[in-house]
């Protein structure tokens, strides 16, 4: 399974913004953060606008704002978080135009749903927070910092 662009987007800008909180940048602006995590500014804004529809990331603006991650960010669910981003689809487009033939009498659909749920599942007792202990945090610390920081 692969995951879309968006996910792995919307992941790494959780990742970042969990290293960053209760620091002295601890706002970044949804431009740094793009830049800290090499996505365009277009596509990292979409993506938190999304992340805050879901209530992960809280978003001020004007002077003192900037991105922060909730606390429902911080230790709910990356499966969780996945899903919702991912969608319910299926892994393939059984639907599809043209519809694929077998999909009456197709075990392979049910195979890759029940993959599909095993991949999340896997997922579900891992939170943001965890996934950015050492050596990640630091790492995460040093993407796009600021010169002179």
């Amino acid at each position: 399974m692969r995951l879309t662009k968006s996910t792995d987007i919307a992941l790494r800008i959780a990742m970042r913004l969990a290293v960053t909180d209760g620091t002295e940048d601890a706002a970044p602006t949804t431009r740094e953060v793009a830049d800290a995590v090499g996505v365009p500014y277009t596509h990292a804004a979409k993506v938190v606008s999304r992340l805050q529809h879901l209530g992960v990331v809280e978003a001020r603006r004007g002077r003192g704002g900037g991105l922060t991650l909730t606390s429902a960010g911080r230790t709910g669910s990356v499966g969780r978080l996945v899903r919702e981003l991912e969608g319910a689809g299926d892994v393939v487009g059984c639907e599809d135009e043209p519809p694929c033939p077998l999909r009456g009498a197709c075990r392979l659909r049910g195979a890759l749903r029940a993959a599909q749920e095993a991949f999340f599942a896997a997922l579900d007792p891992i939170t943001v927070e965890e996934l950015t202990g050492p050596p990640t945090g630091p790492v995460l610390l040093s993407l796009g910092a600021r010169p002179g920081s």
